[in-house]
């Protein structure tokens, strides 16, 4: 039997990256859709980084901006009592920031896709950015914000050199299933390795598989629907 407390771990990282990640990605990518911001592409490159920068990469730089010996780290440790290296909270901070353009790109995708008549029909209306945005928008692109919300859940467990290099490997604190999964082939354990592997894979392909499964109906069902 193995330790189910790396798997609870991990369901508890996700939800709340995805949570945070939902929150804050909405305003984000709205911006990032409509915006004539100048530099708006350095923007999107930021939010696109984690894609490309190997985790371990980002991981090491959290790791030295998070550490209680520099600027950053000492300031959060000094004036809020706060610790981000080898603690959970740490793995949540690490994870919005790896996760964000898994979130971000399906949504702001959904957003550019509709018909700019939308928008301008609302605001002629004297609707505001706001409403417009919670009551026409996105209730037009929920495949979108449902898709960005799997990706993003489903990334968050997959995750493994972010948050080796910034929790390390704590029981009940940091080792979630994807360490768990690194531990137990570092000590020859094949077959706890495995069983978490296949949970693992099993969640993620059964998650994925829901998610274009309900597009798929969604769109047959709306056939004009440009989401």
């Amino acid at each position: 039997m193995i330790d189910l407390a790396p798997l609870w771990l991990t369901a508890e990282l996700a939800l709340i990256t995805t949570a945070i990640l939902l929150v804050v990605s909405i305003p984000l990518s709205y911006w990032l859709a409509y915006s004539k911001f100048k530099l708006k592409s350095v923007v999107e490159a930021i939010v696109s980084l984690p894609l490309v920068l190997p985790p371990s990469v980002l991981g090491f730089y959290l790791l030295v901006a998070f550490s209680p010996k520099n600027a950053f780290g000492e300031f959060l440790n000094q004036y809020f009592d706060i610790q981000l290296v080898f603690t959970f909270e740490g793995l949540i901070v690490a994870s919005v920031i790896y996760s964000l353009p898994f979130m971000v790109h399906p949504i702001q995708a959904g957003l550019k896709n509709l018909p700019v008549s939308l928008k301008e029909a609302s605001f002629t209306l004297g609707k505001s950015r706001f409403t417009t945005l919670v009551k026409i928008l996105l209730p037009n692109i929920k495949t979108s914000i449902l898709t960005g919300i799997v990706l993003t859940f489903a990334h968050t467990v997959g995750e493994f050199g972010v948050v080796l290099m910034i929790g390390g490997s704590i029981p009940k604190e940091t080792r979630v299933a994807s360490i768990a999964v690194y531990d137990e082939v570092q000590a020859m354990n094949y077959d706890a390795a495995n069983l978490y592997a296949g949970i693992l894979f099993i969640f993620t392909f059964s998650v994925l598989l829901g998610v274009y499964l309900i597009n798929n109906s969604f769109s047959k069902a709306n056939p004009l629907n440009n989401d």
